[in-house]
């Protein structure tokens, strides 16, 4: 099964400046818990150990919170990597929707054939009973939004990462931006396994798969402190499935940040093992074809 990697990572912390990795003081609450073994550099060459076995075609290069004071920067440097590795193969670049900068950026990204979205986590509230409709930074902020409205004059796509309980106004957001294609990050980040838990991601889910313009990457579902198994995880990746069917849903690996909860090969050969009853087509959705109708990964 050849993979179009949907979401990878790479960093050079001695050449760039990633606030999260080389502050001193460690973000808190980072869903994985202590990723100090994160801190170190992360090029293709590493990835390719971390793959090893696996027929990956192409790949994804998604921002990494670099410096925020030089979004295009990131872009620049990651392009020289793919010259140099052949990885990644596209990009999804860094930009801040509720700056005053954000059209000059999107619009720079927007005239290289090499970048096809951008990735701005949208402000996110702790849990579902505190979430704050039109609150500042968020998805329903009217500043927030002016700067979305940009996406689609630069035929620019939006990699979302927000937890479920905010996938109403994702919705309302594809709703009146049709012409934007949204790619929700992580599966809706379903981290409480609980009956309760899962039924109400389920839920969100559906409300945001009823826009047309909406995919999902099924990734960035480990669990800390446990291995990441089959058993664990078939009920997320199959629901995901089937909400939003094969043609709008793509296997990602987070590498590396997913190493801090799982290895390579346990991702993608769990991803075969709970996909073995599907059809080679749609399979072939999952590992590449939907990555690369979605971000122009030619193969």
């Amino acid at each position: 099964m050849k993979i179009i990697d949907a979401h990878m990572h790479f960093w050079d912390l001695e050449q760039n400046y990633l606030p999260w990795l080389c502050d001193p003081r460690p973000l808190e609450n980072f869903r994985y818990g202590d990723y100090s073994a994160l801190r170190r550099n992360y090029m293709p060459e590493d990835y390719r150990k971390d793959a090893e076995g696996f027929d990956v075609v192409g790949g994804v290069f998604v921002e990494t919170e670099w410096d925020p004071s030089d979004p295009l920067g990131e872009i620049s440097w990651v392009k020289g990597v793919a010259m140099r590795h052949g990885l990644p193969s596209v990009a999804v670049g860094q930009a801040f929707l509720d700056r005053v900068d954000a059209p000059g950026i999107l619009a720079a990204y927007g005239a290289d054939p090499f970048v096809k979205g951008i990735r701005h986590k949208p402000r996110a509230a702790p849990r579902p009973d505190a979430v704050e409709a039109g609150a500042r930074g968020s998805m329903g902020d009217p500043v927030w939004r002016q700067g979305y409205r940009h996406l689609g004059r630069n035929g620019l796509s939006f990699d979302l990462q927000t937890p479920w309980w905010h996938l109403g106004e994702a919705r309302a957001l594809a709703d009146d931006f049709g012409d934007t294609v949204i790619i929700l990050n992580h599966t809706g980040l379903p981290a409480d396994r609980s009956p309760e838990g899962i039924s109400a991601w389920r839920s969100a889910l559906r409300l945001l798969a009823g826009a047309p313009n909406v995919r999902i990457k099924i990734s960035g579902i480990g669990i800390p402190g446990q291995d990441w198994l089959v058993e664990a995880n078939r009920e997320v990746v199959l629901t995901a499935i089937e909400i939003f069917g094969t043609g709008r849903a793509m296997f990602a690996s987070n590498f590396p940040v997913d190493s801090l909860v799982a290895r390579y090969r346990d991702i993608f050969n769990g991803f075969d093992v709970i996909t073995s009853d599907l059809t080679g087509d749609e399979r072939d959705d999952l590992f590449w074809r939907t990555a690369s109708r979605t971000y122009g990964v030619a193969v």
